[in-house]
């Protein structure tokens, strides 16, 4: 949000408050400053996108702290699948360096994000390139998010989807968006990753 508010404030915008800055955390970058901004000048757009990853790049990534019982959550975690990923629209280096720093990153296979280009900025997208490089049946994949965009790609793509309420969405959002599992604290997530492995997998834009 500090990073949403430098840049706004760089390009002599009105900020809204944290609460609402917070609803933006999650969707693509680009979309999130056209409606911030109220603009689609793509030249307005693209400055305030790196004026966001600079100050990112050398002081947002680490203003963050890991929530409680997720490290646990993810060795626990871990026998139940063949591997895990992060996949995200952050660019892919800041993905990488957060998750090395609060040194998570042994417990993924890989990391992947979005590109400086804009390539991936979908998560939809994204989520497909994934299961295609690596060979992954949708029906063998589950996707966990806290996001309603999250979701919106499992969906697109004919995964199963956890939503967690730790995160920024809610579970409103969550619900309304067709999630097929909610996990209230990291310390539930073992017992929904073994309910939502029963279900069979989705066919796209299924509810």
């Amino acid at each position: 949000m500090r990073c949403f508010r430098h840049a706004l404030e760089s390009l002599e915008r009105p900020c809204p408050p944290d609460d609402v800055l917070a609803s933006f955390i999650g969707p693509p970058l680009r979309g999130a400053f056209a409606t911030l901004l109220d603009s689609s000048d793509p030249a307005l757009i693209d400055a305030a996108v790196a004026r966001y990853r600079a100050r990112l790049s050398s002081t947002g990534l680490y203003e963050n702290q890991v929530y409680d019982g997720v490290p646990e959550m993810l060795e626990r975690s871990k026998p139940m699948a063949s591997a895990l990923f992060i996949v995200t629209a952050k660019l892919t280096v800041f993905a990488e360096r957060v998750v090395r720093h609060f040194g998570l990153d042994h417990h993924f296979a890989a990391i992947y994000g979005s590109e400086l280009d804009g390539r991936f900025e979908e998560k939809a997208d994204l989520v497909a390139h994934v299961l295609a490089i690596r060979r992954i049946p949708s029906e063998a994949a589950i996707m966990i998010g806290d996001r309603a965009v999250d979701i919106r790609a499992a969906r697109a793509n004919g995964i199963r989807a956890v939503g967690v309420l730790w995160g920024y969405g809610s579970e409103r959002e969550l619900v309304d968006t067709g999630v097929d599992e909610l996990c209230v604290a990291p310390g539930d997530m073992a017992s929904c990753l073994a309910r939502i492995a029963t279900l069979p997998g989705r066919s796209p834009l299924s509810r």
